[in-house]
């Protein structure tokens, strides 16, 4: 089975290094975690902002873009976020989230998160939470 990191599971992995998600890692086979351009674009936004961690931030988002490829979001992931919107008119907000879901769907792999709530509804969207037990 195949994984994609939502920004949030990648933060969480970062700063708390939890044995959980260590011990998921740990059953995949190299490929089956990837993250989305736009989960590497909000992460990268991070290190930009951080100018007192900018160094160590960069660091740790290369050790873990090395692990995790990010895969460029492309038109078939296009074409699913316009479905995902056109199904789900009052969810303005969250965009980020919404194209990351439909990135997601678009390459049939399951979502994996800490913030459940935010992937709620997606018709077709599989999400894990590898906090949880």
């Amino acid at each position: 089975m195949r994984y994609m990191l939502d920004t949030n599971i990648c933060i969480y992995l970062t700063r708390h290094d939890p044995a959980s998600v260590r011990a998921r890692f740990a059953t995949l086979n190299e490929g089956d975690a990837i993250m989305s351009s736009v989960t590497y674009a909000e992460l990268f936004l991070g290190v930009e902002l951080d100018v007192t961690q900018r160094s160590r931030q960069l660091r740790v988002l290369n050790a873990l873009s090395a692990r995790v490829a990010s895969l460029p979001f492309d038109d078939d992931a296009a074409r699913s976020y316009a479905r995902l919107t056109a199904s789900a008119p009052e969810r303005r907000k969250n965009i980020l989230d919404r194209m990351i879901a439909a990135h997601a769907i678009a390459l049939d792999v399951t979502l994996a998160t800490n913030n459940e709530r935010d992937f709620m509804g997606y018709a077709g969207l599989q999400v894990e939470n590898w906090v949880q037990p």
